[in-house]
């Protein structure tokens, strides 16, 4: 890849990685619409470079994603009780987390092929768009006093699962999830965020030891270190602004403007591919 096609793919991670219009399904429009080849190297980077994006969630809401809960744990809980009502937090991310992280490894291969197919990506985004458009009218509005707990959790980590298939939008998948468990719209982005660094983080270093245990994988991570620090230096730089952005705007209008577009880019990436204009079928 050249450094301008790094840029341009880092730009679209950062913009979309947090909105439930599907980052991995607009970068690989992007790598076809500039021709970028699907090699391993540039598998890899596209699930590397969401270290940069899942560092501006840090960055953004570093208070509250390093906190320990000091109220007093229940009378007479056991030591292992203590423990999880001290680290509550993270307690609930790594139960949300396991689903993904199960399946993930389980069905590595597969998601793998699908990541090379515009057409997949295409299909789901009209079909998620479509889901989008009624959404907020078939989860009612949550409360702020809506408790997130282990069950809830878990529940948000299973629909996070469906995000595996391109086009679908993890963001989307584990926001839908969430206000389906009472959560309000501000609440369930704002988890969704904090899923995102262990779901992506752990994305990110299988698909980097994945790359060094590669014949030269090693020579291929030095060769492009510089394409691998600048696609993360972008995607965390964009990411912060489209993280401030999709809150605000989520937050007092829903999400029926991202269902439509969502369908619009779909039905033009299937008018492109029946009419073979430059798209790739897989």
């Amino acid at each position: 890849m050249t450094i301008w096609e790094t840029i341009i793919i880092a730009i679209v991670e950062g913009l979309t990685e947090f909105l439930p219009v599907s980052s991995t399904g607009h970068m690989i429009i992007a790598q076809n619409v500039m021709g970028v080849e699907s090699t391993p190297f540039v598998k890899a980077f596209t699930f590397i470079i969401q270290f940069g994006a899942i560092l501006s969630v840090v960055c953004l809401y570093w208070k509250r994603f390093f906190r320990l809960n000091h109220e007093p744990a229940p009378a007479g809980a056991s030591a292992w009780k203590r423990f999880l009502h001290k680290y509550d937090f993270y307690w609930k991310l790594f139960v949300a987390f396991i689903p993904a992280a199960v399946l993930g490894l389980l069905f590595s291969d597969a998601i793998d092929a699908m990541l090379e197919s515009v057409t997949v990506v295409a299909v789901m985004l009209v079909l998620g768009g479509i889901f989008m458009l009624f959404c907020d009218k078939i989860f009612s509005k949550g409360s702020d006093d809506t408790v997130l707990t282990e069950k809830r959790a878990f529940f948000i980590g299973l629909f996070q699962c469906i995000s595996m298939i391109p086009g679908v939008s993890r963001s989307m998948a584990t926001i839908v999830g969430a206000m389906a468990q009472k959560l309000t719209r501000k609440a369930a982005a704002e988890f969704s965020f904090f899923l995102a660094v262990p779901t992506m983080l752990a994305a990110t270093v299988y698909k980097l030891l994945d790359l060094f245990l590669e014949p030269g994988g090693v020579d291929l991570v030095k060769e492009n270190l510089p394409v691998l620090l600048v696609g993360n230096v972008v995607a965390f730089v964009v990411a912060l602004l489209a993280i401030r952005f999709f809150i605000s705007f989520v937050t007092k209008y829903g999400f029926k403007l991202f269902g439509y577009y969502r369908i619009v880019v779909g039905i033009i990436l299937l008018a492109m591919i029946y009419l073979g204009q430059g798209i790739q079928i897989v």
